[in-house]
């Protein structure tokens, strides 16, 4: 009864932060469609996502395209600001907050409203939860009763923070809400016990050396009913100077997202989606250097790798196409044919044109 309790709980926050967003401006045309930005929301300054999009920034500066690298709390206000905020055309969201957007839209009317419109732009990486704890607590189950930092209200940690310590039901003695610096922070002057941070592995903020190995550590994540629910992964040996062990964790993925816009409803939303386009044909055609010279999660990323229960966008789509216009420096990819499938169109005619691009 706790559990079910607690995710009803979290389920109205989930609700509740979709629905206040729609209070905010919709996808709206700007007085001026022809001064048009294009926009992605990614995450703190130190996480992975943030380094993900200054690499698409970097590829599309290639194509004579700025694209402005926004941070923000994470994965579900990210979803939020593809679907709302104007002039942003991309968000980086964690699967299982899709999973469970969806899941709650097919019971509630007013979350439906809320995630209409949102598609998929690309599949990205696998994202590792990270659990920085002191050296006395040896498990999950040992957060019970502790104070820990689960993320802010707004990003995909808290909620996987969430879920993960429901499923294993344990119960901290406090949840803290502070973003990953500050938790480390506060970690760091005994104010907290441990916490969550969701990011691909190597992430920046647990490369402080700050961090005592003879203090703290990274929890392994071994409870069999989390191991169904994510996937099951390890973060090597090494990855970061406090960790001379490999540690099994699980791990969600990282989606890029996007907004199904009608060229010929207006100005806006044509320039909108030609900018959708043109970062689509950028990720496909630079997708083997951005794993040669970008994060290191690039190199984990498969393109064909669609998460169920969502279509890809149809500026994405027209981006992929062969004849599709938009000049960039260096050579294009190479193509090969794509295997047969079974999905909606969107989606089929994705993963036919991303597997002749870069290959499946």
């Amino acid at each position: 009864m706790r559990r079910k309790r607690e995710m009803t709980g979290l389920r109205a926050a989930l609700i509740g932060a979709c629905i206040a967003g729609l209070g905010m401006t919709g996808v709206a045309a700007p007085a001026a469609a022809q001064l048009i930005e294009r926009n992605i929301l990614t995450g703190g300054p130190t996480g992975t996502y943030i380094q993900f999009g200054r690499n698409i920034a970097a590829a599309a500066a290639t194509c004579g395209i700025e694209l402005n690298v926004r941070e923000s709390a994470g994965s579900l206000e990210n979803f939020l600001g593809v679907r709302i905020r104007p002039q942003t055309q991309f968000g980086i969201v964690q699967s299982d907050v899709l999973e469970y957007l969806n899941t709650f839209a097919a019971e509630d009317s007013e979350l439906a409203r809320a995630v209409a419109g949102v598609r998929i732009a690309f599949p990205l990486y696998n994202e590792e939860v990270h659990v920085l704890a002191r050296r006395d607590i040896g498990s999950l189950q040992d957060l019970a009763g502790r104070r820990v930092s689960i993320g802010v209200e707004d990003s995909g940690t808290f909620l996987t923070a969430s879920l993960v310590l429901d499923l294993a039901e344990v119960v901290p003695g406090e949840r803290v809400m502070l973003n990953a610096d500050d938790s480390l922070n506060r970690l760091l002057a005994d104010q907290i016990d441990a916490f969550f941070y969701i990011a691909g592995a190597p992430t920046a903020i647990f490369n402080s050396p700050q961090i005592d190995p003879e203090r703290f550590h990274l929890l392994p994540i071994t409870d069999s009913t989390l191991q169904a629910v994510y996937q099951t992964t390890s973060i090597p040996a090494g990855t970061y100077p406090f960790q001379p062990e490999p540690v099994d964790v699980v791990a969600v993925k990282a989606v890029l997202m996007t907004y199904e816009y009608n060229p010929r409803r207006n100005s806006y939303h044509r320039e909108s989606c030609r900018a959708v386009s043109d970062i689509a044909h950028v990720i496909s055609t630079r997708f083997r250097e951005l794993q040669q010279s970008g994060h290191p999660k690039w190199q984990q990323v498969d393109l064909s790798d669609l998460p169920p229960g969502w279509d890809v966008g149809s500026c994405v789509n027209t981006g992929l196409r062969p004849d599709y216009e938009l000049k960039c420096e260096g050579p294009a990819a190479v193509a090969t044919p794509a295997p047969p499938t079974a999905e909606s169109e969107a989606n089929r005619a994705y993963r036919r044109q991303i597997c002749a691009v870069v290959g499946c």
